[in-house]
């Protein structure tokens, strides 16, 4: 459990949280963060995707802006920050610094075979563009915002792609929901789950819409696709 460097396609660099399975090597697994930046909850989930085998780097997408951000969701001053980096976010370059992190674990040491994403609110519309834009070879998302106005790039989706959809996600009304599912049902690599009585951000721990029920089936379900499409 580290930090490391990664070298961005434009010139600077970023860092990121690298977690290594107890093993020392594994398939890789971009995980993509929310709007609070690498803090705790990210930290902690690389870790846990380290525990099932995968090699898990999470870069700092506000470096940019501000790097080494983390915030949390337990405060109105904490959430306005967070609003603030995510208007100032360019969507472009975020995917850009995803692609150089999937670079950057395809010459890493400790990464044997296949590389996914998974993300999460913002990291969740990401991991979509992911599955639209780079070479990963399976993508989750979960509860992204903003995916609908994406859909145009649907068409370049030839890679496994798992999405979790909270039924009553504010930041994701209903229609756009619809317009979400009537666009990719008949794509046979994407996958997506619905949790009709869910709002956002069900599945982060300890958050203020945490579901623990939700999130085990939610978390079951990408272990499942990952294990399926990294491992074999």
């Amino acid at each position: 459990m580290t930090e490391v460097t990664i070298q961005a396609k434009d010139g600077g660099s970023f860092t990121g949280y690298l977690a290594l399975p107890a093993g020392g090597k594994g398939p890789g697994m971009v995980v993509i963060q929310e709007i609070f930046g690498v803090n705790d909850v990210m930290r902690g989930l690389c870790d846990q995707y380290a525990a099932q085998g995968y090699v898990a780097l999470c870069p700092d997408l506000f470096w940019r802006q501000e790097p080494g951000i983390q915030i949390s969701d337990k405060t109105d001053a904490e959430w306005q920050k967070a609003f603030q980096l995510y208007q100032g976010f360019n969507e472009a370059k975020g995917v850009e610094d995803l692609i150089a992190t999937l670079d950057f674990l395809r010459g890493h040491e400790a990464v044997t075979g296949k590389i996914g994403s998974v993300g999460y609110c913002l990291g969740g519309k990401l991991a979509y563009l992911m599955a639209t834009r780079s070479d990963a070879d399976a993508n989750v998302s979960y509860y992204g915002v903003g995916i609908d106005g994406a859909l145009g790039e649907a068409t370049a989706i030839d890679k496994p792609l798992l999405m979790h959809m909270a039924g009553k996600d504010k930041f994701v009304p209903p229609e756009a929901q619809e317009k979400i599912k009537a666009t990719l049902s008949d794509n046979p690599l994407v996958t997506i789950h619905a949790y009709p009585d869910q709002d956002h951000a069900f599945a982060r721990t300890d958050g203020i819409h945490w579901d623990p029920e939700a999130a085990k089936a939610a978390n079951e379900r990408t272990a499942a696709f990952f294990s399926r499409y990294l491992k074999s």
